[in-house]
């Protein structure tokens, strides 16, 4: 089996509009029309063609569903929209609650140490030592 060019990945622009046309089941005149209402917006070469990735293929399916789900193309762009959004905040949600988590561990009286076989490691307050023979070494005060 070949692997993925180092360099590529699903975002990596790399379909003509024929050969996303063909992937995504759809005629290449439906893709423009696609792309001109802003439900799929592919790459553009330094010529100004086309190149979709496999993101932008995954996404032409998702519109073909919908599509013949009966939901209007305006109907598509406002969900997919709202989806992308719904996306990008989870993302910054997760962003959030690391950096969260990283703060709350930095401040003193937070951290928990354990040794084993390894060494010493860190765990967070309230975490137990994830392997057996692990010895707490200190534990903060809870404050009452």
């Amino acid at each position: 089996m070949l692997g993925v060019p180092e360099g590529l990945d699903e975002a990596s622009p790399i379909f003509s509009i024929a050969a996303a046309a063909e992937l995504a089941g759809l005629h290449a005149q439906t893709l423009r029309q696609y792309d001109r209402l802003g439900l799929v917006e592919p790459a553009r070469t330094a010529g100004n063609t086309r190149r979709y990735s496999m993101r932008d293929v995954g996404r032409l399916k998702q519109v073909q569903l919908l599509s013949g789900e009966g939901v209007s193309l305006e109907g598509i762009r406002r969900i997919l929209e709202m989806s992308d959004e719904n996306r990008e905040l989870r993302a910054r949600v997760r962003q959030l609650e690391s950096a969260l988590a990283d703060a709350v561990m930095q401040q003193a009286g937070r951290r928990v140490f354990a040794a084993g076989h390894a060494g010493i490691t860190t765990l967070r307050a309230g975490a137990r030592p994830a392997k057996p023979g692990q010895v707490v070494l200190w534990r903060p005060q809870r404050h009452l």
